[in-house]
């Protein structure tokens, strides 16, 4: 099964912007230019985002939500190791800033830096032990190292949280899938493409374990749902089905 991340494999690494509850208990122009900077992320206008979260720092240096928001801008602009000294700012200030740890972690994994990731999505776990997408972002970076059982243990974890979350079904199986427990795997798949028929990554995934079983015209079927949905199924899983359906057929 693939391994990439985005559009095969393992789904990519979630972030998301601090939410504006953040913002409460805060006062005058700080709180301004924290809602103006968020405001501009959320349209991906990070670099608008990013000269407001910084109004914000020189209104109030010890704002750890203004150092965590900036840094995510700067993740979102490829700008690793400005968001990687901004979330670490903002974790000296407020040292169970959990949101802080995850993106963090988000960015050293996106470096290949995966045990400083782990490291950091265990923090915030530790903050905020129902983390969810702590548990699947800590899962996606064991599978990048091939521990399957321990990404397994964290995708469980996630959707024992978040019963709808797909990735995490998705990620599972494929885990499953490279241990060889097929079944597993496609009982995962199968939840994932429940929660989200339009999940190309499920289907894909779902044939590699039906080619698996030697079920190759139900993998069949899944190539050509992935397809439909605009999915670039791999050559090689293309050229193993016409060869094993065209002799299941002789």
């Amino acid at each position: 099964m693939d391994d990439g991340r985005g559009k095969s494999g393992f789904l990519g690494l979630r972030s998301g912007l601090i939410l504006a509850l953040l913002l409460v208990g805060c006062r005058g122009k700080l709180v301004d230019h924290l809602a103006q900077g968020v405001a501009h992320a959320n349209k991906g206008e990070y670099d608008q985002a990013i000269a407001e979260f910084s109004k914000a720092i020189r209104a109030n240096p010890a704002s750890a939500e203004a150092y965590g928001n900036r840094g995510l801008a700067y993740y979102h602009k490829g700008q690793y190791e400005q968001a990687i000294s901004d979330c670490s700012k903002a974790i000296e200030i407020n040292g169970r800033f959990a949101e802080a740890y995850y993106n963090r972690g988000n960015t050293y994994a996106l470096q290949g830096q995966y045990d400083k990731a782990i490291a950091d999505f265990s923090k915030a776990i530790e903050v905020h032990p129902a983390y969810a997408e702590a548990y699947y972002n800590r899962g996606v970076t064991y599978g990048q190292k091939n521990q399957y059982d321990e990404a397994i243990s964290d995708y469980t974890k996630a959707v024992q949280i978040n019963q709808a979350h797909a990735g995490a079904y998705c990620n599972r199986g494929l885990a499953y899938g490279r241990k060889g427990r097929f079944d597993e795997a496609i009982a995962d798949l199968s939840k994932a493409i429940e929660i989200d028929p339009n999940m190309p990554e499920a289907y894909n995934n779902r044939a590699v374990a039906y080619v698996g079983k030697g079920e190759y015209d139900k993998a069949l079927q899944d190539v050509n749902a992935a397809q439909k949905i605009g999915f670039a199924v791999p050559e090689k899983l293309l050229e193993a089905l016409r060869e094993k359906t065209s002799d299941v057929n002789k």
